[in-house]
């Protein structure tokens, strides 16, 4: 039978050993980077380049998740819940 996957009760996989900082500053990294894909977005549309826009738009969308998860785990107050 296969591998079952993982439980978030599983500790053995899970060490809780992230500080608050550790997650502000993780935010601040997924913020710059979705800037960054952002700006290749708008590159891909003027240059009317399809596959760079396509990546661009994707990469900005997960990590639009990413942003909102990480808001919701600090307690943003505006994010009541980071899968709605």
């Amino acid at each position: 039978m296969g591998k079952l996957l993982s439980d978030h009760q599983d500790t053995e996989h899970f060490s809780y050993s992230r500080t608050w900082d550790d997650i502000e500053t993780m935010l601040h990294k997924a913020e710059a980077v979705k800037n960054r894909w952002e700006i290749q977005y708008y590159e891909g549309r003027e240059e009317n380049n399809k596959k760079k826009t396509l990546e661009a738009m994707r990469n900005m969308k997960a990590l639009e998740g990413v942003i909102k998860t990480l808001r919701w785990t600090l307690g943003d107050k505006s994010i009541a819940h980071p899968l709605n």
